[in-house]
């Protein structure tokens, strides 16, 4: 029974798992554009924004689920 609850639990975080690189992405543009206000940094925070996200998806929140 709690092998069927556990699944539901990774279902339930798997469908949210988007929010993490959304929210990266756009705090990352921000940061890109507030470092130098040009829009030369904007893409590199976007890239540097999402691979914190996935890194944060990824690492970060699989391994609070296991505690």
């Amino acid at each position: 029974m709690s092998h069927q609850h556990s699944h539901k639990q990774e279902e339930e975080a798997k469908k949210y798992d988007y929010l993490y690189y959304v929210i990266g992405l756009v705090f990352g543009l921000i940061t890109g554009f507030v470092i130098d206000k040009s829009f030369i940094w904007v893409p590199i925070g976007g890239v540097l924004g999402l691979l914190t996200a996935a890194f944060f998806a990824n690492v970060v929140s699989k391994s609070s689920e296991k505690g």
